[in-house]
């Protein structure tokens, strides 16, 4: 439908990459969003050249050249990741009811506005449902007959979208970690004692300030509150940031980087039942499982 408008603020995660900034934005420019938020890390002190870098990244916004409303929430000063990202969305999420999250380094399909305002709007009010991602990391197998399928551990965040009344039970220090550890809740969650074990492990580090993140803290408030992840039935979001001086993505021949985007018609095809994937959720683990050894055995030698 040629007279279909997106009406979703689009809130957009920089830092110090005009390069993938400037792809990243070609894609919201053609979505033409009425509000853009865009959230921006500090150069490091330590790393020469890099406040260019972060001035000429801040400038390819200036290139909004559509009826928009943009609203920046900038540091002059470096975060890192874990805090830059967590206060940037608390500031968006203060500023507007919903919104469609976009880093840096994360190349949208066209559709993927369309299929997360859709979602939103569909599942506004359905408090089990707390994340649309616009990843599918099955690759190529097809896991449905619908537009989408839900999970209940995983939700990735390379390209998705949330509401106000999801972000609140956001936490960024966990504190309630130990006492979700001690009553065994992990245990209803992953029957699976290894992959039990992983992400407990991955909590554990987190809880302990092991890892500059803010999205394995947004998986457990999601895991707490027994909500519900949209994942595509095709993959409509590439990280494209693979490359060795990347916080964390610095392997370019790692199995998720650069996947190739879909589009996805509407108006959606939504399924009948709200179940999970069993199927596609045990197969993410498998593929995901030789990257969190590889993650924790990091943790043990620092």
């Amino acid at each position: 439908m040629s007279d279909w408008q997106l009406k979703t603020p689009v809130a957009f995660l920089i830092f110090n990459r005009p390069d993938t900034t400037e792809r990243v934005f070609r894609e919201i420019r053609k979505a033409r969003p009425p509000k853009l938020l865009v959230v921006a890390d500090g150069p490091r002190s330590d790393h020469p050249g890099e406040a260019k870098k972060c001035e000429d990244t801040r400038k390819i916004i200036e290139q909004v050249d559509w009826d928009c409303e943009v609203m920046k929430n900038y540091s002059d000063i470096n975060m890192g990741c874990k805090r830059r990202v967590s206060s940037g969305l608390d500031w968006v999420f203060e500023t507007v009811e919903e919104a469609i999250i976009l880093e840096d380094d994360c190349l949208p399909s066209q559709s993927f506005f369309r299929f997360c305002q859709e979602l939103l709007e569909y599942y506004k009010d359905d408090t089990r449902v707390m994340h649309i991602s616009g990843n599918n990391f099955q690759f190529g197998q097809n896991r449905t007959s619908y537009d989408y399928y839900f999970s209940k551990k995983f939700f990735h965040v390379w390209g998705w979208a949330t509401w106000e009344r999801a972000w609140r039970y956001y936490d960024i220090n966990m504190k309630r970690w130990p006492l979700f550890r001690s009553n065994n809740l992990l245990d209803s969650i992953f029957p699976n004692v290894i992959e039990r074990r992983k992400k407990s492990q991955i909590f554990e580090a987190t809880y302990n300030g092991m890892i500059d993140t803010w999205d394995y803290q947004w998986t457990f408030s999601c895991l707490s509150q027994h909500a519900l992840a949209i994942i595509p039935n095709k993959n409509m979001v590439s990280n494209i940031g693979f490359h060795r001086h990347a916080t964390h993505t610095s392997n370019k021949s790692d199995l998720f980087a650069n996947l190739p985007i879909e589009e996805i018609k509407s108006p959606l095809n939504h399924p009948d039942f709200i179940i999970t994937n069993k199927k596609a959720d045990d197969f993410t683990f498998k593929t995901q499982t030789s990257k969190l050894i590889r993650l924790l055995l990091r943790f043990k030698r620092v």
